[in-house]
This record gives C-alpha cells, structure tokens and sequence, in this order.
C-alpha cells in the first residue's frame, strides 16, 4: 500500500501528459473555442510541469519530501476535478497550468521516497518500474476509452477516485522514509525564477519549432533566451550554498556520464512512441484504440526486463550491462525498418517489446551510477535533475525527429520518413553503446 501510495501520483501525472490529446476535438466543440485555444490545454499542462519542478527541491528540503509530496497529490486531485467542472476553455486552462504545478513535486518526490531508504543499493521497485514505463503508453488508450463512454470531462474526472486511493496508501509510508524537513532551508527566488523562466521558455520553443519551423523568430527568441536563462541558473547556482536546485549531481563524472545516457535512451524509446502513432493511423489506417493497445505491451515488457535487469546489476558491472542494453536496443530498433503500409499492428507489437526488454536492462544500472555519490539528503535535488533533463532532453529529441519526419514525408513518403527515423534511432543507439564502455565497471550492492 505504501508504494502505490507513491506509485499513483507519477502514474497520474505521466499519463496526464498524454490523455488530453485525444480529446482535443470533442473539447473544442463542446465548449466553443478553437483548435488553437485548446491546444493551451495541453501546452499549459507540460509547460507548468515543468516550471513546478524548479521548485520540487527546496520545497522538499523545507517542508519534508513526504508532506510536501502529500499535499502536491491532494492539490492535484482537486485541481483535475476542478478541470473535469470546467464551463469554458479559459478556466479549463488555467485549472491544467494549476494541475501541472502541484504535479510537478509527484515524480521526483516519489523516486526519493522509494529510494531514499535502500542505502547504497538503489533501485526502482519492480511494479514501479512497470507502471513509470506503462503510463505514457497508456495516456492515448485510456483516453481514448474514457471519451468514447463518457465525454472529455471523465478524463479527469477519473483522477479522483484513484488519487484518494493514493492519499490511502501514503498512511502507510514510514515517517522517516526520507529526511524531515529542514526550517533552516533557505529561499532562492532569483535562482528559482532563473530556472523556472528558463525551463518553460525553452520547452514552448522546442513545442513550436514543428509547427512554426525552427527558423521562426518565436521559436529562435525563446530557445535562446530560455537556454541563456539555465546557463544564468548554472552559473548562479555554482556559487551559493542553498540555491533552488543542489547541482551535485553534476560535480560527479559517473553520474554526468550516466545522466547523459538515460535521456539518450529516452530519446531513443519515446521519439519512436510519438511517431508511431501518426505512420500506425495516417499510414496504416488503423484506429487510436487498436494502436493505443499495440502500444501497450511494451510497458508491461519493460517493467520486466527492470526486474531482469535489477538482478543481473548486482552479478554484471554496470559498464557491461548499460552498453549491451545499447546494442540491443540499436538491433531492435533497426526492426523499425521492416515496416510497412500494411504491416500487421502485432509485428509493430514485437518490435516495440524488444525495444523495451533493452530499455529496462538499463533503467536501474544507469539510476544506480548517477545517484550512487548521492547521500540521501541530495536525493531531491538528484532526482529533480534528472527529472528536467529528461524532460528537456525528450522534448528536445521528439521535436528534431518530428520536424525531421515531416521534411522527409514531403521530400519522399510516409514509409521511407520513417524507414529514416528507423536509420537514425539506430545510429543513436549504436553511439550510445560506445559512451557506454567510459562508464566505471562498477557493480549493484545486493542490499
């Protein structure tokens, strides 16, 4: 009870991310706006997200990671039912940017929470490692389900129940799962400011870039200005004792080296979900529900291969399994060039779960060697890192694959794109593997 406690608010929160874009349409028509009006629904969710996570750390640090993760899922509760009520596009607007806020906290939070207690021996729960890889899959479907039987509202509306279930289980997560709260703890508001303006600044440009191009003025203006703002953070942050985010995690080679190579590997596995949607419905002609459920199983394929990969990291050094995790993903996706028009939907199935087994063997070796110099008050701050990288660099790579993708559609065809992006997740992959042998041949305690 206690780890789905800390399980259902990333769930939520990932799946969030997602379940909107199906309902965009039924949105617009039933409350009158237009398509660009309720596209904000979905921008103003991730944009939010991501200036709330600046702030993840130091709340963590002030008020304790358990209550501030604690009230971060009560707000979010009552923010999505308050979305689900919502009369007109503006204040459902307004209740998405307040519901991408409040669950900023829930990812980072949780991964301490889970971790904070292990020791030196850090690793992602089994059924965590399954429902974390499974939610953004799961986004489209459920949406998809939900709109069909009871309107855009249940999007929502769906939250609540399983958020209280939530709420339940946080009663039974110990006190000192993590460290209490610090009054000491000292605001930031310029450095937070910093990293917050710079985050959302950067990730509208890399949202607009496919749509505008990438030589729009918006799109060159806000990028610019939001990386110089995080360069601003970097530096300013270098230099106090208590800044918003602890860069720590950055001092450490490994973990520099580590962080790098999970959000390649997020690249890598998440450019190749958002595209296959479009060439499975455009392309192939199927429906959002069949390809929601072709999707599906590399979630529950990639919380197995976590656990495989769990017990192999305390046999195998972490430079062996993370670069045969590459070589298999690089093969895997290579299988991307086999398909076609008419290419059955379970032959994509297949290949998406071998992807997925390569993705889990990776997952704990890499979370291990970037957090292993960590001590458990620097978790957070850990945590937190990792999270906007993730975020900045997934955005960042889904982006130049899709604007990539469109130029390739109209120069050829919609199989050879593709057959393209297939070529250049591969080659990815590939060099991954080979930044993989600089990682130290390091092994997972057992305990």
């Amino acid at each position: 009870m206690a780890q789905l406690g800390l399980m259902i608010g990333p769930v939520l929160t990932m799946v969030d991310s997602s379940i909107v874009n199906v309902a965009v349409a039924d949105i617009g028509r039933e409350l009158h706006a237009t398509l660009d009006g309720v596209q904000w629904v979905v921008s103003g969710y991730l944009l939010a997200l991501a200036a709330g996570l600046a702030a993840s750390a130091f709340l963590a640090r002030r008020f304790g990671t358990l209550r501030t993760y604690l009230i971060a899922l009560v707000g979010f509760v009552a923010a999505s039912a308050a979305c689900a009520a919502a009369p007109t596009v503006p204040i459902l607007i307004t209740a998405r940017a307040a519901q991408g806020l409040l669950g900023a906290p829930l990812v980072p939070l949780a991964m301490t929470l889970l971790l904070g207690r292990q020791g030196k021996a850090r690793r992602i729960p089994i059924a965590a490692g399954l429902l974390f890889f499974l939610a953004p899959a799961l986004g489209p479907t459920l949406g998809g389900v939900l709109v069909a039987a009871g309107g855009w509202p249940w999007i929502f509306l769906v939250n609540v129940p399983i958020g209280i279930v939530g709420l339940l289980g946080l009663r039974r997560v110990p006190a000192g799962a993590a460290p209490p709260a610090d009054p000491a703890a000292r605001f930031d508001p310029f450095g937070l400011t910093l990293l917050a303006a710079g985050l959302t600044a950067t990730l509208y440009g890399v949202s607009r870039a496919p749509i505008t191009g990438w030589h729009s003025p918006l799109v060159i203006s806000t990028i610019g200005g939001g990386l110089a703002l995080l360069a601003g953070y970097l530096r300013w942050a270098s230099r106090r004792t208590q800044p918003a985010v602890d860069l720590a995690l950055l001092r450490h080679r490994q973990s520099r080296l580590a962080l790098t190579l999970s959000v390649v590997s997020s690249v890598v596995a998440y450019a190749a979900v958002f595209l296959l949607p479009v060439f499975t419905q455009a392309v192939q002609g199927h429906s959002t529900l069949a390809t929601g459920l072709a999707l599906l199983p590399q979630g529950l394929i990639t919380g197995v291969g976590t656990a495989i990969g769990q017990r192999l990291a305390t046999r195998i050094s972490v430079r062996t399994l993370v670069t045969g995790g590459f070589l298999v993903l690089g093969a895997t996706s290579a299988g991307l060039l086999l398909l076609q028009a008419d290419t059955p939907l379970w032959v994509t199935a297949i290949i998406l779960s071998g992807r997925a087994v390569a993705i889990g063997f990776g997952i704990t070796p890499l979370l291990f060697a970037m957090l292993a110099p960590l001590g458990d008050t620097q978790l957070a701050d850990g945590n937190t890192i990792f999270n906007i990288t993730q975020r900045l660099g997934g955005a960042l790579g889904v982006s130049l694959l899709s604007t990539l993708y469109a130029a390739q559609v109209a120069a050829t065809d919609p199989v050879t794109g593709f057959h393209h992006i297939g070529v250049i997740l591969t080659g990815v992959a590939l060099g991954a593997a080979l930044l993989a042998l600089l990682l130290a041949p390091i092994r997972q305690p057992s305990t």
